[in-house]
């Protein structure tokens, strides 16, 4: 049986620490715009090359309590928290979806479960580091933003090329009415076919969530004279709906609106802020993006379900 925490959980857990450790690295040096492969990696304070027995996941953490070998200084806990935060999430992409694979079932089945676990995986990895970088440094790379909106879309790609016939085909015009008979005109169905609506819907998507962000952004410059929405949280946007599509890529853009003016009416009660206080907008999306990516399939659905 295909099922089971050691064919699936545990596999997952472990490489989960070992990209977690991998996407430490890209947090680290990405917004510096330095080299994510050399050199190699080494104590920010004392710059000593750390050995490979020191850069274990976790337990090289917990084996020197959190402190630099050379120097003592302490090691950050980000470390730790995105090494376990990836493996939990990869952990989670694992059980929800690869449980589902039965012997003997279709091909194009086996490959959109597979592309549903990667793309879901791999929008964690994104979200989990743009989250971090954002909040620490004010910034959302474009190694991120840009290449995670062209890996959703190949994703997409490849699910397209194995769709059943007819599968998602959409009819946008049938026959004309008036036509009449015997006309000269072949009046006939216009569809799109299931590859052309998943690949299609998706680009719209992208463009339209992009676009509505864009628009505030000029909107507001226009009302206020000065910028209120970084183009890096645009990026982010048209990356959440390539992997997610609009209604969910919507979703977590509000959720990540809500959540931000949570914090910043906590921030301006405490006086530890005011109105022109710049604040890490992209670190809130990209929470809402893990939510809604969890979440909110059944939540959209809920609330449909109300009208």
């Amino acid at each position: 049986m295909l099922t089971g925490p050691l064919v699936f959980e545990l596999p997952a857990f472990l490489l989960g620490l070992l990209l977690g450790s991998f996407l430490n690295v890209c947090i680290s040096r990405l917004p510096g715009r330095q080299s994510i492969l050399k050199p190699r990696s080494h104590c920010p304070d004392c710059l000593q090359t750390i050995a490979w027995h020191d850069n274990i996941p976790i337990l090289s953490w917990i084996l020197l309590r959190g402190r630099c070998r050379h120097c003592g200084k302490p090691i950050a806990w980000r470390y730790p928290l995105v090494e376990i935060g990836f493996a939990a999430w990869l952990t989670f992409a694992a059980r929800t979806t690869f449980p589902l694979l039965k012997p003997g079932m279709p091909f194009n089945t086996v490959v959109n479960a597979m592309m549903d676990a990667t793309g879901l995986a791999i929008l964690g990895f994104l979200l989990l580091g743009l989250l971090v970088m954002d909040w620490q440094t004010h910034t959302l790379p474009d190694a991120f933003t840009l290449s995670g909106s062209l890996i959703g879309l190949l994703l997409i790609c490849v699910r397209a090329a194995y769709l059943l016939p007819h599968q998602y085909d959409l009819l946008l015009r049938g026959p004309d009415p008036l036509t009449s008979v015997g006309g000269a005109m072949d009046q006939g169905n216009i569809v799109l076919t299931g590859p052309e609506h998943l690949i299609l819907g998706r680009l719209y998507a992208m463009v339209l969530l992009a676009g509505i962000l864009l628009f505030i952004r000029f909107a507001y410059k226009a009302l206020r004279g000065r910028e209120g929405l970084g183009m890096g949280d645009i990026k982010l946007a048209a990356m959440m709906a390539a992997f997610l599509g609009f209604w969910l890529g919507a979703f977590a853009v509000f959720l990540g609106v809500i959540l931000c003016a949570g914090y910043a009416g906590t921030l301006i009660a405490r006086r530890r802020a005011t109105a022109m206080t710049r604040l890490p907008l992209g670190t809130f999306l990209c929470i809402g993006g893990l939510i809604a990516a969890i979440l909110g399939a059944p939540v959209i659905a809920w609330y449909a379900s109300l009208f």
